[in-house]
């Protein structure tokens, strides 16, 4: 069966066919105009619709070297129904290196948005009218903050049955149960009845390789789970299976005091319950305060920063049924995606 068209902004795609096309947004305060990219690929043969979006927070750029490099694969010239990639959502945060809007609204917390709103409002409801509204499935890329680096991870909705298949097609190590929050991208696309996971790799303002190829193998993974592409064959099958875990509950460790923090633990190590992670110490080496951990869990999240002040998050730790197994499909994950192209 022949694909259908679709429209974005003005633009009419053809089956067969695929268009650049730039979403006008908030001109800069110089009147030079921008706009949001976007890249849409039509197969030929219909199918789902699925959007990839990155750069909803401006200053996380692991997404957009996923979506760069998923465009440029040949694989993509025979899907099955219609891609869109939005390789940069927050345009203005990208130009300026910065998580939000010149407003210092965060747009995923800006969803549905209004055409007559704050510059973060109208963003997101171009967004939401234009791509999320017309598509079938949903991928939005992201990272950890700044100096704050995430373990490769899949959030979802996993109440949703066709959500979690989904999450566990991807292939990241670790899925965790996250619940929608108000005025994100995530929460608007599931009120519209599309399944969307948020994949969560690396730390802001950074490439981190094994983040991208996973991140660019998962989309692949998703468009096979979806019907876009046919199944692997099964050497690339062996080659690329990561049976992910879910996290039963996930939990920030703080610093008990001031100072510069000496780490210990490192992404995706296993830790037991009393296990020192860091070691914060004052300048003069007159004080010294472990870190340790508050169950048997896996280090999922992980400030980079060695400085810390009381209070500050330290390090995500998931807690999983199985320990031991969790860490075996990390470190599986770490083999499989280690020097491929």
């Amino acid at each position: 069966m022949k694909n259908r068209e679709i429209t974005i902004g003005d633009t009419l795609v053809q089956p067969g066919t695929r268009a650049e096309i730039m979403l006008p947004v908030a001109d800069l305060y110089t009147a030079t105009s921008l706009g949001m990219p976007v890249q849409v690929v039509c197969g030929r043969k219909a199918g789902p619709v699925l959007f990839v979006s990155a750069a909803v927070h401006g200053d996380e750029l692991n997404g957009v070297e996923i979506i760069r490099r998923l465009l440029k694969r040949k694989l993509i010239r025979s899907i099955r129904g219609t891609l869109i990639a939005v390789p940069i959502v927050n345009v203005h945060g990208f130009l300026d290196q910065s998580r939000y809007l010149p407003d210092r609204r965060d747009l995923n917390r800006s969803f549905p948005g209004s055409a007559k709103g704050s510059i973060a409002a109208r963003l997101a409801n171009l967004f939401i009218k234009q791509i999320v509204s017309v598509a079938d499935y949903g991928v939005d890329l992201h990272t950890g903050a700044i100096n704050r680096a995430n373990l490769p991870q899949i959030r979802a909705n996993l109440d949703d049955a066709r959500t979690l298949e989904l999450a566990r097609a991807f292939g990241a190590p670790v899925i965790i149960d996250s619940r929608v929050r108000d005025g994100s991208l995530r929460g608007c696309a599931a009120e519209l009845g599309i399944p969307t996971l948020i994949y969560e790799a690396g730390e802001a303002l950074r490439f981190d390789e094994t983040s991208i190829r996973a991140g660019l193998r998962g989309i692949f993974n998703v468009m096979r789970a979806i019907d876009m592409l046919p199944p692997k064959t099964p050497p690339e099958r062996r080659k690329a299976i990561v049976e992910p875990v879910v996290a039963r509950s996930t939990r920030w460790v703080r610093a008990s005091a001031s100072g510069i923090v000496s780490n210990r633990a490192r992404l995706g190590d296993r830790v037991q319950e009393g296990a020192r992670l860091a070691t914060i110490s004052d300048p003069l080496g007159r004080r010294e305060d472990g870190i340790y951990a508050p169950f048997d869990g896996i280090v999922i999240g992980r400030s980079n920063l060695p400085l810390a002040h009381e209070g500050d998050a330290l390090f995500n730790l998931g807690s999983f049924r199985d320990v031991p197994k969790a860490e075996d499909v990390v470190e599986t994950f770490a083999h499989v995606h280690e020097d491929t192209g």
